[in-house]
């Protein structure tokens, strides 16, 4: 089976900026771009007296087929397809990308609060998720602004793309988060920028004084392993430009800060089948809420 891009897509803004960015990178990838709107039935005791099940389905249906026109307008070298299914969105969108490349969907802004929302569904969607999830922001900017090409660093000879940002735990670092995020660099011709957060001693807990000799050696061991861990991808992807910044702080504030001049962040994501159910873990939880670039989170074991 072929595999595509995919898109959730409910009518709201921020999933048409999905699509959008969907869209370009169905483009970037030589893939099919695929459109998905769940339907979720609602019991006849719910329904509003003048809109039964079968209209709310005829009105269902037109959300993917006119986003559908107008990415074919705009993207007319893409194929698009589109899917309706039924049931509870968080539930059938991870099933229904099983074999897809990625899943796309949108976050929206909350305006004041320098950050985004992401809703119950799209929790549910990256916690259970077996396919790349890249959460897209919605904004007035969102259509054309998270990864576009900028006509004028095309024409200086540079990247017409902004750095890819990768978030690395170097304890346990995981090979298919690396490897999506330097495939990302390369499809875009742009450099990929990788941020390593690290503690300081707790000194604090203890009432002592830094000690800035320990603190400059751990700095040091810190980055020595950052670059031993990125060594065998630099020599995969030799024409990658690698940023390495390793610092002390929490690893999410660092990634927030990295996301303002990126076009993607790219985070991972441990699956755990138990019986407690999915986790999507602190920093990327962190980051989802509050990157202003999209987030790709990429599940591994």
């Amino acid at each position: 089976m072929t595999r595509t891009v995919t898109v959730g897509l409910d009518g709201s803004p921020e999933s048409r900026a999905a699509a959008e960015w969907a869209a370009r990178e169905a483009k970037l990838r030589g893939l099919p771009l695929r459109l998905v709107n769940v339907w979720e039935p609602v019991p006849p005791m719910g329904q509003a007296p003048l809109l039964g099940g079968e209209t709310q389905q005829h009105w269902s249906e037109r959300i993917p087929r006119e986003a559908a026109e107008v990415l074919r307008l705009r993207h007319p070298d893409v194929e698009i397809t589109v899917e309706q299914l039924a049931g509870r969105p968080g539930e059938v969108l991870p099933a229904a990308v099983e074999d897809a490349e990625l899943l796309a969907l949108g976050s929206r802004g909350l305006s004041g609060f320098g950050g985004y929302l992401v809703g119950s569904v799209g929790l549910a969607v990256v916690a259970h998720c077996e396919r790349p999830v890249v959460l897209v922001r919605a904004g007035d900017q969102a259509a054309a602004e998270e990864d576009a090409p900028d006509p004028d660093m095309a024409a200086s000879g540079t990247s017409a793309y902004r750095p890819v940002v990768l978030g690395i735990d170097t304890t346990s670092p995981d090979d298919a988060v690396i490897a999506f995020a330097f495939d990302a660099a390369v499809r875009r011709g742009t450099a990929l920028r990788v941020v390593h957060g690290w503690n300081l001693p707790p000194y604090f807990v203890y009432g002592l004084p830094a000690d800035l000799d320990l603190n400059a050696r751990l700095a040091v061991g810190e980055s020595a392993t950052l670059t031993e861990v990125l060594r065998p991808w630099r020599q995969k992807f030799p024409d990658v430009e690698v940023v390495e910044e390793s610092h002390s702080g929490k690893a999410a504030n660092r990634l927030v800060d990295a996301s303002r001049d990126a076009s993607l962040v790219v985070v991972g994501r441990r699956i755990r089948r138990s019986p407690v159910g999915a986790h999507i873990g602190p920093v990327t939880y962190a980051v989802l809420h509050h990157a202003t670039a999209p987030v790709a989170v990429i599940p591994h074991l």
